[in-house]
């Protein structure tokens, strides 16, 4: 076999399509990898959480205010910084709102997706940042899952390449019609009109190496007070900062001929390094409510504790709260 037979063989294909129809239901990739993500980023917060004294079922019913707050900030972000695509000349304004085709700005996400996690926060008596440390190995395995979507839409793809792990981009129509549909048509022809470097992958990868590297620093140093969130952010920035520039779909330039998500990516690297190094503080606990014991606390207030509203919430410590011998012992 020719070495030019060998690399073709080793390109990487596109899926023939992105959507795939349930009767008249449309059953889209790329929600299901967002969807696929959330519950990824839940699921394994949620273990993060209850590991460090938290209640369980804290991540989900945060999750509840974050993940909508996400998802518009998200997009906003996108139509933000992608105006022209939908309010500049021979833009469709109300395709701003199609979410289904892809575009959320991950930095939009986070600002508002905080403002959610604050609410929810809040409301389960939970310190933001604590709540943030834990989620946030999960937040980044969650978009290299997004990530995915994009390879279903064949977006946000490289410069033409010979690689021989460069991506095969196929023409898609409309079956019924023939008429190109790059978003929800069908690959009728499986020849490559393009080979492209796969950026989506390359984020993937990164994001997946940002996710071990937040695991193992949180571990070995014990992050806290949103120093382990601030690692992730730092990490998926100074990927993306490269990754970016890879990228040959359209973006708002500013500052010349620079991609606008270059620029804010540098930016928040540098916020997120000043705050790992000045934020110094041990990682706070949560110390669960200690057990009822008669004989116990004989001192103790008993107005402190309202028993109409069952067991109080857990109390924020510097550090992990040594059990008292009392509360080992079954009441």
């Amino acid at each position: 076999m020719s070495t030019a037979a060998a690399t073709v063989l080793a390109y990487l294909p596109s899926p023939d399509r992105g959507v795939w129809y349930l009767g008249p239901v449309p059953i889209r990739a790329y929600a299901l990898c967002i969807i696929a993500g959330i519950i990824v980023a839940v699921v394994w917060g949620e273990r993060r959480i209850v590991a460090r004294g938290g209640p369980a079922g804290a991540v989900t019913d945060i999750a509840v205010w974050a993940v909508p707050f996400g998802l518009v900030g998200g997009r906003l972000y996108h139509v933000i910084t992608d105006w022209q695509t939908y309010f500049g000349p021979g833009g469709n304004p109300i395709s701003a709102l199609y979410i289904w085709q892809g575009g959320l700005g991950i930095w939009g996400a986070v600002a508002l997706g905080a403002v959610g996690a604050w609410i929810g926060c809040r409301r389960r008596n939970i310190p933001l940042p604590f709540f943030a440390d834990a989620v946030a190995p999960g937040i980044v395995v969650a978009q290299a899952i997004g990530r995915l979507g994009n390879w279903f839409n064949q977006e946000l793809y490289g410069a033409p390449t010979t690689v021989p792990w460069g991506l095969e981009i196929y023409r898609r129509v409309d079956p019924s019609t023939g008429i190109a549909d790059p978003l929800g048509g069908v690959a009728i022809d499986h020849t490559a009109i393009e080979i492209v470097h796969p950026t989506f992958l390359y984020e993937l990868l990164w994001n997946l190496l940002v996710a071990a590297v937040v695991v193992f620093a949180d571990r070995r140093f014990r992050l806290g007070h949103g120093r382990a969130f601030a690692l992730y952010v730092a990490g998926y920035t100074l990927g993306r900062f490269w990754i970016e520039q890879m990228r040959t779909d359209f973006a708002t330039r500013v500052f010349g001929d620079l991609r606008v998500n270059v620029v804010v990516s540098a930016v928040v690297f540098v916020g997120a390094v000043l705050y790992m190094v000045i934020v110094r503080k041990p990682r706070e606990e949560l110390a669960p409510p200690p057990e009822a014991d008669d004989s116990a606390d004989a001192d103790a207030d008993p107005s402190s504790v309202d028993l109409s509203k069952g067991e109080p919430e857990p109390s924020l410590a510097g550090k992990s709260a040594e059990p008292e011998p009392d509360a080992e012992r079954s009441p």
